[in-house]
């Protein structure tokens, strides 16, 4: 008889249909089973109430122990879509304060949220102070499907230094997707260390699983609590602020825009970091954090940016110590080598200004009187110097090679978030403007004086004044000093060393005192104290120039090293040297002078935020 093949082919066909039918189903029961969450939740859900026992948030001191900010309980109004009955609603409008409008628009935010569920604990309302609580407490059985979740606010003893302590803020979907630990309705640290130290402070939640009966009413702890786990609290942290200097130093900026960060020098520890215009910490807790963010977002003078670490300067004047640095390791200058001042630097038909004082001047007078011009012939003679470098491209990255190491032009590695990198330009940003070989010293003579690109942030002038007061080195600059509990060894707080040579740190430290003594920072000395220090006037092509200042104390065996930059504060002789000494005098003594007060009260009473060109609408 003869074979049908097709027929044969046929139950192949037929086979293979129903093979990828019961392989469709088999999938379908494991995404059903395993991989989708919704069924699982609900079951759980009908007999289990699974809450989060949230940890208390470390608590933040200051170097000396003075608690700054601690916890206060709050309390968070959950509830599972799935379990709400029909209830009073102005009841509940009655007991929390509010519209049955702004009741309804609650629920329709929540419904709208990414990733709701009605099976899973969703967040009403947040932030009740304790005597809400107590009211709703008293009428929570009147809501089934409703309960109350424990929180805690923030609270400060000092209400200050908001850029370095930062806040908390809920989470959103990309931090959770970031990290599994969070989820819907938790909170996290949001700028500062709050943000950066976030791992620590938060603790570890714990969990509570609750039994329901069949109406969905908590019975009680599911066997005896054998499923439940605590929490953990988060680790204390100790800054390396001084928090009273902190608020000082943010009396002494009031009205004014910029900076000042004071740093202990051997060990990089930073005792204050100020940005003005700030905000107070305080308004960004509970409710009204919404709406105060909201407001400092919209504010002219941007009190949210960082002046410190965020806001890059032309550094003037105080860039000019590196400078002298630079020449005395490379040779082209010694102690005794002397360049003319013509009221400025004169060459081949260029012009830098310079004031009054005597010429020819060798370099640590140089440094007392702030000259321009010797610090511009020193870096044309480097920078020209081919028999040395061979062309002025590569002088030029002999000298930028130094400024990075002297903690320029890249990231110090505070540990604060947002941190700029100011900005050191290279030997390829120069051939690109002007051409391979078509530039000299005279080309870019304004980067001699910390003036054309050059740009740095309050935080680098700070910490080269620092490695100036070690005779050559810095720690990398930080504000947290401990972590209760915790052996704590952060990698990237290290010992850096510039390849420049110990006595040409001595003799810059040597003309800084000579300014103070006689020379341009004269309004810094203090009678018992041996004070260092550089003024910088920084031209602003935008309105009147930045006032700046870098200073140390004591000479000899320094324990502060100050940068204040202020914007549009005119000569750095202004404001920045009297808020630099008064900073150090209040570290150093805890006290000022009698005969100083009054230069202190000039400082707090004073206004330069009129000369910003800013409109505050």
């Amino acid at each position: 008889m003869r074979k049908d093949y097709n027929l044969e082919k046929r139950k192949y066909v037929i086979g293979g249909f129903i093979f990828v039918i019961v392989l469709i189903y088999i999938f379908r029961l494991v995404d059903l089973q395993i991989l989708e969450t919704k069924y699982k939740d609900s079951a759980e859900s009908n007999a289990f109430l699974r809450k989060a026992i949230y940890p208390s948030r470390g608590i933040i001191y200051d170097r000396d122990g003075r608690l700054v900010v601690y916890n206060q309980p709050s309390y968070d109004i959950m509830l599972i879509p799935k379990d709400v009955q029909p209830f009073d609603t102005l009841d509940l409008c009655r007991t929390l304060g509010i519209t049955k409008e702004a009741l309804l628009e609650r629920f329709a935010d929540m419904r709208r949220k990414v990733g709701y569920s009605k099976y899973s604990p969703q967040t009403l309302m947040t932030h009740l102070a304790p005597e809400e609580y107590g009211r709703l407490q008293e009428k929570l059985y009147r809501f089934p499907g409703f309960y109350v979740q424990k929180r805690i606010l923030r609270a400060y003893n000092y209400d200050v230094a908001g850029n370095v302590l930062g806040n908390i803020r809920e989470v959103s979907q990309s931090d959770m997707e970031k990290d599994p630990y969070y989820t819907r309705g938790d909170y996290t640290g949001d700028l500062g260390v709050e943000k950066s130290y976030e791992k620590f402070l938060r603790g570890a939640k714990g969990v509570e699983v609750l039994m329901r009966d069949a109406h969905g009413k908590i019975q009680g702890r599911y066997e005896d609590g054998a499923l439940d786990r605590p929490s953990i609290p988060g680790k204390d942290l100790t800054l390396s602020l001084d928090i009273e200097l902190q608020q000082y130093a943010e009396s002494l900026m009031v009205n004014k825009i910029g900076a000042v960060v004071a740093i202990e020098p051997a060990t990089g520890e930073i005792l204050c970091l100020v940005s003005s215009p700030t905000y107070k910490p305080s308004t960004m807790v509970g409710r009204q954090r919404g709406k105060s963010y909201a407001a400092l977002i919209k504010d002219p003078y941007k009190p949210l940016f960082d002046r410190a670490i965020q806001g890059t300067y032309p550094p003037g004047s105080t860039f000019k110590p590196s400078q002298g640095l630079i020449f005395l390791q490379e040779g082209i200058i010694d102690l005794n080598t002397q360049y003319p001042c013509h009221h400025g630097y004169i060459n081949g038909g260029l012009r830098v200004g310079c004031h009054a004082h005597g010429s020819p001047l060798p370099l640590l007078p140089a440094l007392q009187t702030s000259c321009n011009a010797f610090f511009c012939w020193g870096f044309k003679n480097m920078i020209d110097k081919r028999s040395q470098f061979g062309s002025s491209a590569k002088a030029f990255e002999v000298w930028k090679t130094h400024l990075v190491e002297l903690g320029y032009g890249y990231k110090l590695g505070v540990d604060l978030p947002n941190e700029s990198r100011g900005f050191i330009p290279n030997a390829k940003f120069y051939n690109k403007v002007y051409g391979e070989d078509h530039w000299s010293g005279n080309t870019i003579i304004s980067v001699s004086i910390g003036q054309g690109e050059i740009l740095a942030t309050p935080l680098q002038i700070a910490n080269f004044c620092a490695t100036i007061a070690n005779r050559g080195y810095y720690i990398t600059p930080h504000v947290v000093k401990s972590i209760k509990d915790t052996v704590y060894t952060d990698s990237t707080i290290v010992k850096h060393i510039p390849n420049i040579d110990r006595r040409h740190f001595e003799a810059v430290a040597e003309g800084m005192r000579m300014a103070v003594t006689g020379g341009t920072c004269r309004r810094a000395a203090l009678p018992d104290i041996e004070v260092c220090g550089k003024t910088g006037t920084a031209q602003n092509p935008h309105g009147k120039d930045h006032s700046a200042f870098m200073g140390f104390a004591p000479y000899h065996d320094p324990k502060i090293a100050v940068c204040v930059y202020v914007e549009n504060g005119g000569w750095g002789a202004t404001y920045g040297v009297p808020i630099g000494s008064l900073v150090m005098e209040k570290y150093l003594k805890r006290t000022i002078s009698p005969d100083r007060k009054p230069m202190e009260e000039s400082m707090i009473n004073s206004n330069s935020i009129i000369y910003s060109g800013v409109k505050k609408h």
